[in-house]
């Protein structure tokens, strides 16, 4: 259903039970456009999400851990100025609409109290978070700065006045004194049509929502009864998870079918549903020096490997010069010096006729010792290129192994990738900063299997390493998928079961270039049997007399391991 007006309203329900008359103890902006305030409500903290992310705009309680930039932004200390310690008196919806009003009770420089509003405006690429003063409308700050040029009809700048977001000219559905959808539902008997008709006349429904309000109104019951149980659902909301063949959905409505999953509430099923979207995006969004550097690296190799796979099909030529200069050899006397061309009987080829070019200019001893080289130059070519060649396969799956970690990371594994990048040569820093120790903060993932056992993932190559060949016991068995860019996978245990290995194989397929893939092989063994070569990058291991099993990874699967 989207965050839409009916979603909204409900989760305005739930955050005035959990938090209302809270206070706020601590505000961060982990991410450009995201906002989290910690408010403290019956004797618990509860990190209150405010998000105005072009695509997964919302707001939420969210347990859902995050980092600190080390330097907060301007509109994080113009929050904390105003709104640290205030208390959270009131949580309003804007008519039907997807604008929340979260009103604060504070104290200002002097001593007076003074109310605050924080407006959350889900709007896709229009959403804001905006500060005002309630008394005066006058705009403290705003996450999205939009001027004049942007927006005529309102401008978002410290200073100026808010003003409410146009509205759409529809009815509020729980104003709807005419009843117009009694009208709709005897106009349009058809499911598909009488929800575009809802669509269209109410504020504040999704797609979704719209065809859930057409089934209630389509029960043998009165149609004016159907209406009111469906508005009042948004105060008993049943979290709702819809998995979709090619995309997910959320809804407040209860369901029987197969392909759906319950939640204890509304601000769980968002983190579900939005972590592994939300996650990548905010890897994106700090990370963008990084996933710049690797694809810049990984394209410039490619085009490097072509190149010299041309210049190796090249130098097959150098039998041709070989035999060449044999033949001009072998039949010198036919050869007269200033010749341009010479064609002689080539016994490699049943003594057919072979033309030969010549420098006029030089002997013709000369010239057969001009083939020779030639033939020598390419022979040594050939070892180089292979060698070249060879080395920059590893440097593309080096590459493609950091770029697979990019795409499964957490913005708390971005450091740890950016100094391996900067060890490797790949992004320059200042001398100074650089030869400071560097300590990594993150830790491998923690999963469990079915019988209780531990298993760890590495994320990203220092984790992997660290993990492989100086944490894990020798005897624990170690997992990664076959020939393929994706994490280190240690069970930890000396004997464990067939489930537990075929569970561990899972995670190391997902957490694999080919996660998308059916029968993704695994390869497992004993950590003690695993070696890193000298002078290898960070992560690469070698080791013999592995055991190899066939999975096909699924993030439902993921979900039921993770601990």
């Amino acid at each position: 259903m989207a965050f839409d007006g009916i979603f909204t309203r409900s989760m305005i329900i739930e955050l005035r039970e959990k938090i209302l008359n809270g206070r706020i103890v601590k505000i961060s902006q982990p991410y450009p456009n995201e906002v989290i305030l910690t408010i403290r409500a019956n004797r618990q903290n509860y990190p209150l999400l405010l998000s105005a992310n072009p695509q997964y705009a919302r707001f939420q309680i969210t347990k859902i851990p995050f980092t600190n930039p080390k330097v907060p932004t301007n509109f994080t200390m113009m929050l904390r100025k105003h709104l640290e310690n205030a208390k959270l008196i009131e949580i309003n919806q804007l008519d039907n609409d997807r604008v929340v009003y979260f009103k604060f009770s504070g104290r200002n420089e002097i001593g007076d109290q003074v109310n605050l509003v924080l407006t959350v405006e889900i709007m896709g690429r229009y959403s804001n978070v905006i500060l005002y003063n309630q008394e005066t409308k006058r705009i403290i700050d705003t996450i999205k700065h939009v001027g004049m040029d942007q927006n005529r009809y309102r401008t978002l700048l410290p200073g100026a006045t808010y003003r409410q977001p146009p509205t759409q000219n529809k009815v509020n559905p729980f104003e709807d004194d005419k009843k117009m959808y009694v009208s709709l539902v005897k106009e349009f008997p058809n499911r598909e049509i009488l929800a575009k008709e809802l669509l269209k006349y109410y504020q504040g429904l999704s797609k979704l929502t719209s065809l859930i309000l057409a089934d209630y109104l389509h029960q043998p019951k009165k149609i004016e009864d159907n209406f009111q149980e469906f508005l009042a659902t948004t105060a008993l909301p049943h979290p709702t998870k819809i998995v979709g063949k090619s995309k997910n959905d959320f809804s407040i409505f209860s369901s029987n079918e197969e392909n759906m999953e319950s939640y204890d509430d509304l601000s769980t099923l968002l983190d579900d549903f939005y972590q592994e979207q939300a996650t990548a995006d905010r890897v994106r969004q700090q990370g963008s020096q990084i996933i710049h550097v690797v694809k810049t690296n990984l394209n410039k190799n490619i085009k490097k490997l072509k190149k010299l796979s041309v210049e190796l099909k090249n130098t097959q030529r150098a039998d041709d010069y070989r035999i060449k200069g044999e033949l001009l050899t072998t039949y010198l006397y036919q050869v007269s010096r200033g010749e341009k061309k010479v064609v002689l009987p080539n016994y490699y080829d049943n003594e057919n006729l072979l033309e030969i070019d010549l420098k006029p200019q030089l002997s013709p001893s000369k010239n057969a010792q001009r083939y020779f080289k030639l033939y020598q130059k390419m022979k040594n070519a050939v070892q180089h290129i292979s060698e070249q060649i060879a080395a920059t396969k590893n440097e593309i799956n080096y590459l493609e192994n950091v770029q697979t970690q990019l795409e499964l990371a957490t913005p708390a594994d971005l450091p740890d990738i950016q100094y391996e990048l900067i060890k490797g040569g790949y992004i320059e820093v200042n001398v100074k900063k650089q030869s400071k120790k560097y300590k990594s903060t993150s830790s491998p993932q923690e999963f469990e299997s079915t019988d209780g056992t531990r298993i760890l993932v590495g994320k990203n190559n220092i984790q992997n390493e660290k993990l492989s060949l100086h944490s894990a016991k020798k005897n624990y068995i170690w997992l990664h998928a076959k020939n393929i860019p994706g994490s280190h996978v240690i069970i930890e245990n000396d004997n464990p079961s067939e489930e537990t290995i075929y569970e561990a194989a899972i995670l190391a397929a997902y957490f694999s270039k080919f996660r998308d893939s059916a029968h993704v092989p695994v390869d497992y063994i004993q950590v003690k049997k695993l070696r890193k070569p000298n002078g290898s990058k960070p992560g690469f291991v070698v080791y013999e007399g592995q055991k190899t099993i066939s999975v096909t990874p699924s993030i439902e699967d993921i979900q039921k391991l993770r601990k």
